[in-house]
Order: C-alpha cells, then structure tokens, then sequence
C-alpha cells in the first residue's frame, strides 16, 4: 500500500461513520498527542536495555504495534485533511537537517545543531 492509499482507506473509514466533522487539524493534532503518549508510556519504565528486547515479548510487541499504527494513522489523517504530502514533508526536512547536521560534525554525537560548531 502507499500512504496515500492508507490515507484513503482511512477518509473511507471516517466517512462511514460519519465522523469527519469530528477530524479538524486540532482534533487529530491532540488524539496523534495522545496515541504518542501511549506508545511512550510502554517504554516508561523500561530501562535501556529492556526498550531494546521489547518486541522479544509477543504481548508487548502486540502493544507496541497496535500504538504505532494509531499514531500513524492519526498523523495520516491530518495530514491528508490539512493536504500536506507527508512524502514530500519528509524529503525536505532530511535535506533541512542535513544542512543542520554536517556529517563530518554530528558523526557519533546527540549535540543539537546549534552546539556542533562550525
């Protein structure tokens, strides 16, 4: 499938409940908030070890699957109601952070870009 088929199926599945009047950009901007928080409370506590093997455990990578995709889904979502190209999106901000993160200075480091130096 492509996003814009899943982005379709998604339109399709919203129309048939009639629940476009419910998908305005600050209503899908707080559910993909809130399906985000829940991806990230299954990592709470882990430790960094732990957040590595989780998806040895077939429950909690059921879990971490089933968020994931809503979080994918709501991002989908307004991004289709906003008509933002998220493929296109995307290919500007990895050219944006390449400028932001010279290879030859962000090698091997979690510096933000204002702290690489130039």
């Amino acid at each position: 499938m492509t996003i814009r088929s899943l982005q379709q199926a998604l339109a399709e599945f919203a129309a048939e409940r009639e629940w476009e009047q419910f998908h305005t950009a600050k209503n899908l901007a707080m559910a993909l908030a809130g399906e985000t928080g829940e991806l990230l409370e299954l990592f709470q506590w882990l430790t960094p070890e732990e957040s590595v093997t989780v998806m040895h455990d077939p429950q909690e990578a059921t879990r971490v699957r089933e968020e994931m995709a809503d979080v994918f889904a709501y991002l989908l979502r307004m991004a289709d109601v906003l008509g933002v190209d998220l493929e296109q999106a995307l290919v500007e901000k990895i050219e944006v952070n390449g400028r932001k993160y010279p290879a030859d200075r962000a090698r091997g480091r979690a510096d933000k870009y204002t702290q690489l130096g130039d």
